[in-house]
């Protein structure tokens, strides 16, 4: 196991048998909603933005039954990269993750700070995130209360985690424009459920 995987699996908290890497792809998406910046943001806008590496973020969670077996799915995809904002774009990485039993939002929102975990070890400075959760999204900008008792860490987690990006954007966007992120998260649920590990993750050489 390449131990800098080691290292971003304990940062979000997966356990040592939950997890396999692999290997990976390329694309392009975009953001439209509100963005959002933590204290390092406008220093590292002010030393050049057009110099940061940006990845598109799609993630998707999901639980049959809810609470049921969950599973979380998220693509990343350079945002430099022609037509990485369509639905379709090829990911630089991914993940397809068994949760065991949660509830669907706790299943999304894992998968966003799974996702922001991944793009902050391959060096991302900026994400855009599309996400087919409002939930998450009008929460993230602070426009809904988090009143959930098991929301509310994974909420302060996951803005704890975009502050430490120099920018972030979180839109909403139908469900249909989100079928990657979808398919890892059914992936996950038949592959653990066919013996297969909980976790695989896909990452540029």
């Amino acid at each position: 196991m390449d131990p800098e995987w080691d290292s971003l699996w304990r940062s979000v908290g997966a356990g040592p048998d939950d997890r396999a890497a692999g290997d990976a792809g390329l694309g392009e998406s975009r953001a439209d909603g509100g963005a959002g910046a933590g204290p390092a943001a406008r220093a590292g806008s002010a030393a050049g933005g057009s110099g940061l590496r940006t990845f598109v973020v799609r993630t998707d969670g999901a639980a049959r039954g809810n609470p049921g077996p969950a599973s979380l799915g998220a693509v990343l995809i350079d945002a430099s990269a022609p037509g990485s904002r369509r639905p379709d774009a090829a990911p630089l990485a991914s993940i397809s993750e068994y949760l065991g039993v949660q509830t669907n939002n706790v299943a999304e929102y894992t998968a966003v700070l799974r996702a922001l975990a991944l793009a902050e070890e391959l060096g991302g400075r900026e994400v855009e995130m599309l996400l087919d959760s409002k939930l998450i999204v009008e929460q993230l900008h602070g426009r809904w209360r988090v009143k959930n008792s098991k929301l509310i860490p994974l909420h302060a987690e996951a803005k704890a985690r975009l502050g430490r990006f120099a920018r972030w954007s979180a839109t909403h966007v139908p469900r249909a424009q989100n079928k990657q992120a979808d398919a890892l998260c059914n992936e996950a649920i038949d592959r653990v459920q066919a013996g297969g590990p909980w976790a695989v993750a896909v990452r540029p050489k």
